[in-house]
């Protein structure tokens, strides 16, 4: 039976465009704004840091719209997202926003009701009484860890995301509820090569790594996978049909050409990839996506392997704390790490973060030509000549 326009309320056959929902894509914005954003939209005249955490927004006529930035993580129970709603429904008319670093936004229109909401989100506490909403991360300081799934819901992880960013956040919680850096410094996690947590652009990086190919389980492998496809799923061609002593259909891996990506775990269980001892955590610094002061830059490994320590991750939390407390020291002001390091040198950069300098981190990829230090500024610190000597030969 079709139903009327009237009981619709939506569709009209004389105009089918007007009202028109969809399930193609998100929600217009504009229906998420609060209204004094709706009202001012495109005529704010500035914004500032009036402390960790609290950030006002002028309009050109004079209204203020003040934003309270918790931390958030990326895994919510429906209760966490509840009480969020419940804070938003108390103090912001029902609107909130996530940043694209999980943190979460309270915005209100009076410094009094910001008042009241800090109060209150400064008493929630969990039951071991860490801040369940921990106000900061903003300005010269760490922001929130954006990373990937890890051991929860990813079936290729290298290590896992939620155990290390919990452990790396309570050694830089201070950095994070304050803004004594130098400048903003982004920690990013992705827990293997394949990188969702999109980590190659930030400051600090950390990254799962597997360092072996996948076993093959060739008793099971015919009878769970279909062999075409998973040949198919290796972007380096790798993997080739073979046969056991059997008489069993399998597949075998060229393990040079192997870049453990776990595509072909993908598309077939018998091809597991996780192993406790090859799997290790690689970190990178230096990269960002500001066009401030210097252009964009990727990150560079600087750690090739770390323990994959389950589930404190400490020599992990070691290294991270020491590039932040080494960058904070000696970084000029509005510095972000990777500008630090250009200007002092990579060689300098590695003695003063007291990382060890091997000639693996050495740029070696195919078209090295374009990134070589090939200028006579090129610092021959002692750990430089260390490398120079044991690549080269030189006396």
């Amino acid at each position: 039976m079709a139903l009327s326009t009237e009981r619709l309320g939506l569709f009209n056959p004389a105009k089918p465009m007007e009202n028109r929902l969809t399930d193609l894509g998100p929600r217009h914005f504009w229906q998420y704004f609060p209204p004094i954003i709706q009202q001012n939209y495109g005529k704010w005249a500035y914004h500032e840091i009036l402390e960790p955490g609290v950030l006002v927004h002028v309009a050109e006529n004079g209204d203020k719209v003040f934003t309270v930035r918790c931390g958030g993580c990326r895994f919510m129970t429906v209760e966490n997202i509840r009480e969020i709603c419940d804070i938003a429904d108390k103090y912001c008319d029902g609107y909130v926003r996530f940043t694209t670093r999980n943190n979460i936004e309270f915005m209100v229109d009076s410094q009094g009701k910001m008042e009241a909401l800090k109060k209150d989100l400064m008493s929630r506490k969990h039951v071991s009484g860490s801040y369940k909403f921990p106000i900061g991360g903003t300005g010269a300081g760490v922001t929130n860890i954006v990373h990937t799934q890890g051991y929860i819901h990813c079936h290729t992880p290298a290590t896992d995301a939620s155990s290390m960013v919990k452990s790396i956040m309570d050694e830089l919680f201070d950095y994070f509820q304050s803004m004594t850096l130098p400048a903003q410094v982004r920690v990013s996690m992705a827990c293997c090569l394949n990188m969702c947590g999109a980590v190659h652009c930030s400051d600090i990086a950390l990254l799962g790594y597997h360092r072996k190919p996948p076993i093959v389980d060739s008793d099971v492998l015919e009878s769970v996978c279909e062999i075409p496809l998973v040949i198919a799923a290796c972007p380096t061609a790798a993997i080739s049909p073979t046969k056991t002593d059997e008489g069993k259909k399998a597949v075998k891996i060229k393990e040079e050409r192997c870049m453990f990506c776990g595509n072909c775990y993908t598309m077939c269980m018998a091809l597991p990839l996780s192993d406790q001892k090859g799997d290790c955590v690689t970190v990178l610094a230096g990269g960002k996506l500001s066009n401030r002061i210097s252009p964009p830059r990727f990150s560079k490994v600087v750690i090739p392997a770390l323990p994959n320590n389950f589930p404190r991750f400490q020599e992990t939390c070691e290294a991270v704390k020491k590039i932040i407390e080494a960058y904070a020291k000696d970084a000029n002001k509005y510095e972000r790490i990777g500008d630090w390091a250009e200007r002092i040198g990579w060689e300098r950069f590695f003695e003063k973060c007291d990382i060890p300098f091997t000639e693996h981190l050495i740029d070696d990829y195919r078209l090295q030509y374009d990134t070589y230090r090939t200028s006579t500024q090129f610092k021959f610190t002692e750990a430089a000549w260390a490398v120079s000597k044991a690549v080269g030969g030189i006396e």
